[in-house]
């Protein structure tokens, strides 16, 4: 199973939570992939270049994230866990904070590498692939399917993760399958 996610979306994160306590019942591999807000936003014409945005750019934790390599899902959890959950703000201090603890604090000079840029379309183009253009992060492969979400407002936790599991897998596997969505209430938790 495939995660794609952009360490900077909150819904990104609360759907890593969700996917670590299927993956803590049942035997699935969860392998994290790239996705990006900044790849998304330049098809908005009214958007600025997300570069402006100097240590606050979403192309900086993504570039990142490429240079961990194989400890993406880790780095995307403690980075979603101090800024999301903790509320940490200034996303460098996040990135230094999260580079250290993990002992990578060399890495953070990829922040500012756009040579990485690359990269990052490329796993955030195979993310969409199958989903088509028109949804955000998050976006699941599992077994053949896949779909953007679930965006969930908090994460499911035992029995409740899998029946949620096994209801976006089976609708999204659905051939007909195209849209589920209803209004957001209410704030994310992270609890």
């Amino acid at each position: 199973m495939r995660l794609y996610v952009d360490p900077v979306c909150p819904f990104a994160y609360l759907a890593l939570c969700w996917l670590e306590e299927v993956a803590a019942q049942r035997p699935v591999d969860l392998e994290v992939r790239l996705m990006s807000l900044a790849v998304l936003g330049e098809a908005d014409p009214g958007r600025g270049p997300e570069s402006a945005r100097g240590t606050e750019s979403a192309w900086r934790p993504v570039r990142v994230g490429v240079a961990v390599g194989e400890r993406l899902g880790e780095f995307v959890s403690r980075f979603g866990a101090l800024y999301h959950r903790d509320g940490v703000r200034g996303r460098d201090e996040v990135l230094r904070r999260v580079l250290a603890v993990m002992d990578l604090l060399p890495l953070h000079a990829a922040a500012d590498d756009p040579s990485l840029d690359t990269e990052v379309r490329r796993s955030h183009e195979e993310g969409m692939a199958p989903v088509g253009l028109d949804v955000g992060t998050p976006v699941v492969h599992v077994d053949g399917v896949a779909f953007f979400g679930p965006v969930l407002g908090a994460v499911p936790r035992g029995h409740a993760a899998l029946e949620v599991f096994d209801g976006a897998v089976a609708l999204a596997g659905s051939a007909g399958f195209c849209e589920l969505k209803r209004t957001r209430v209410g704030r994310p938790v992270f609890a």
